[in-house]
């Protein structure tokens, strides 16, 4: 927490007396004579308050969309002004949510205020110091004496709201119990008799249902949310980290209304039942914005029901940020700075691809480079780079797009997956023609991906021709840093990794305990383990004579390339995962009662 003053809980002598304008339109020295000196004009500061008077709107607001002085700077000087302390930042760590029951959000996102319970005692945040009646009101509603007054940014304000009332939201499955103890049964008698979709759906406790557990997944770092109809219930699990959890458990009767909210949302069919439908919904939960791809299949028990949640708002990651040790990361810089060739990545569904691929292009991405993409679907949208959208409606595939890519002049090409030989074809021929290609494959490891090159037609002397590298990656869960605890593992589990157990005096391994933090599961986040298979000329020579995998694998072995597990062996002794991760993502079995989660 920074402060610029020491914190003064006073009471309304905070805020000084008398006007802020003399009768003949002249700025009155006080409350503004710290913005005068620090170079705010007074005919900015008259035409400020002008404006406040006709429009209503906030001096600080006012000041701030003219840029009269950058926001920290500004409420430094209004502090010094009406002698209060400004917080650049709002201690947030314990935040008491117990005020949310009083105020709407919209409230206090409108007047810019927060009450927080800090260290230093009870003070209301504000952005303006001028807004006395809100902050009058607030305090008498919280029952407060005194008016302990802090400035603070707007960034910081809205934050704080968000998250005290995203922390004091009742969860699905308590508001699911809510329901049932008042008027589950009524409402369920009432769905019962409709006939209407439409009634069904715009059934208020349907909607808050659905609301919630949108809101629930973002807050829970969800990536989908599952709803499965079975004979008897209706179960929806979120996938949290690669893994899935349940979450609740509903009535049958809930799941006709559900569903059928969902795929209003998402603009889909509601009357059909009988075919799998995809569709979109895009929504806004506090400050993230939230992608959603929905997709409906019919089951014995009814439509199942998944939505892949993609935030928008959270960043892309860069290659120091991946999981690659320094070593990979220079020979991977190296790789995408080619002119020409392929650069394969691959893995299984939700391994990571993408977000690798994403890495890539922003490293390479400047006005010197001309950057094209083929996706189905655009995950992200990144400024200085075209990206087209696969729509097969339209004849719009990989193949055909690829095809118009290289009449637009790139340099670099992005193709989101190579499915078919006549794909492969053409991006084998662009990267030949002196453009470098990235693409991904479903393989399980890097040497495979020659084979799948060569099964679906592809000649060797092409793939030797084309292909600099390939990458196989796995994503693996990161040991939550607040309750894990050190061990020591048994020496069968040491030697199926390769660990060396004279290694564990310096480098504890760790296992995962369960907390609060982690929703007690012990993990927190995932990074990525790696191989990464360069072509040299051994091992195209190798590849000109058989594809086979194994063979492949243990020469770019040989030649130094970290596979896998010992890259995953790697990060289990700094202590990211552990040995049961490793073994998860690259199939290695061990006995069932190790590898319970």
């Amino acid at each position: 927490m920074v402060e610029t003053n020491q914190p003064k809980m006073g009471t309304g002598s905070h805020f000084p007396e008398g006007k802020a304008e003399n009768g003949e339109g002249n700025v009155n020295p006080s409350p503004f004579s710290a913005l005068l000196a620090r170079g705010v004009t007074e005919e900015a500061l008259v035409e400020a308050q002008e404006l406040a008077r006709t429009n209503g709107a906030g001096m600080v607001e006012l000041l701030l969309q003219k840029k009269v002085l950058p926001e920290p700077e500004l409420l430094a000087a209004l502090g010094e002004a009406y002698g209060l302390p400004f917080w650049e930042e709002l201690p947030t760590d314990h935040i008491d949510t117990g005020f949310t029951a009083l105020f709407a959000i919209q409230y206090l996102k409108k007047q810019k205020l927060i009450p927080l319970d800090t260290p230093q005692g009870f003070v209301v945040a504000v952005n303006d110091p001028s807004n006395f009646q809100a902050i009058d009101d607030l305090c008498r509603l919280l029952g407060l004496p005194e008016r302990p007054v802090v400035l603070a940014p707007q960034d910081a304000i809205l934050a704080a709201i968000n998250l005290a009332y995203d922390l004091s939201r009742s969860t699905a499955k308590e508001f699911f119990q809510e329901m049932h103890d008042e008027s589950t049964d009524s409402l369920l008698s009432e769905i019962e008799e409709t006939g209407d979709l439409l009634d069904e759906t715009s059934d208020a406790p349907i909607i808050k249902l659905v609301n919630l557990l949108l809101a629930g997944a973002t807050k829970d770092r969800a990536s989908d949310i599952h709803i499965e109809p079975y004979q008897a219930s209706v179960k929806v699990r979120y996938r949290i980290d690669g893994i899935l959890y349940d979450i609740l458990s509903l009535p049958r009767k809930i799941q006709s209304p559900l569903v059928s909210r969902v795929k209003i949302m998402a603009k889909l069919n509601i009357a059909e039942k009988r075919l799998p439908q995809d569709g979109r919904i895009e929504i806004k939960v506090a400050d993230r914005s939230v992608d959603i791809r929905v997709s409906t299949i019919p089951t014995a028990f009814g439509e199942r029901v998944v939505l892949r949640l993609l935030d928008k708002t959270s960043s892309i990651l860069q290659l120091a940020d991946l999981g690659m040790d320094s070593r990979k990361v220079a020979s991977f810089n190296r790789l995408i700075k080619s002119p020409y060739g392929i650069v394969l990545v691959t893995g299984p569904t939700g391994s990571g691809k993408t977000t690798t691929l994403y890495a890539a292009l922003c490293t390479l991405n400047s006005p010197a480079v001309n950057i094209i993409t083929i996706e189905d679907p655009i995950e992200y949208q990144i400024d200085g780079i075209g990206q087209i959208q696969v729509n097969p409606k339209i004849d719009l595939t990989f193949a055909q797009g690829l095809r118009s890519i290289v009449r637009q002049d790139p340099d670099v090409i992005l193709v989101g997956e190579i499915r078919d030989r006549e794909t492969a074809e053409i991006a084998i021929q662009s990267s030949l023609t002196g453009h470098l290609v990235f693409s991904t494959l479903h393989t399980n490891d890097a040497a495979s991906a020659v084979t799948r090159l060569i099964d679906m037609g592809i000649e060797p002397f092409l793939v030797t021709s084309s292909v600099i590298a390939i990458i196989a990656q796995r994503l693996v869960r990161v040991l939550c840093p607040k309750c894990k605890t050190p061990y020591v593992p048994d020496d069968e589990s040491l030697a199926n990794l390769g660990i060396d157990k004279k290694l564990l005096d310096r480098h504890p391994l760790y296992r995962k305990q369960g907390c609060a933090a982690c929703m007690n599961t012990g993990y927190r986040g995932r990074t990525a383990i790696f191989e990464i298979l360069i072509l040299d000329d051994p091992l195209k020579r190798l590849i000109l004579k058989t594809s086979d995998a194994n063979q492949i694998n243990d020469e770019a072995v040989k030649r130094g390339m970290t596979n896998l597990l010992a890259d995953g062996a790697k990060k289990v002794l700094e202590g990211t995962t552990t040995i049961e991760e490793v073994f998860r993502v690259t199939r290695i079995l061990k006995r069932e009662a190790d590898l319970e989660d």
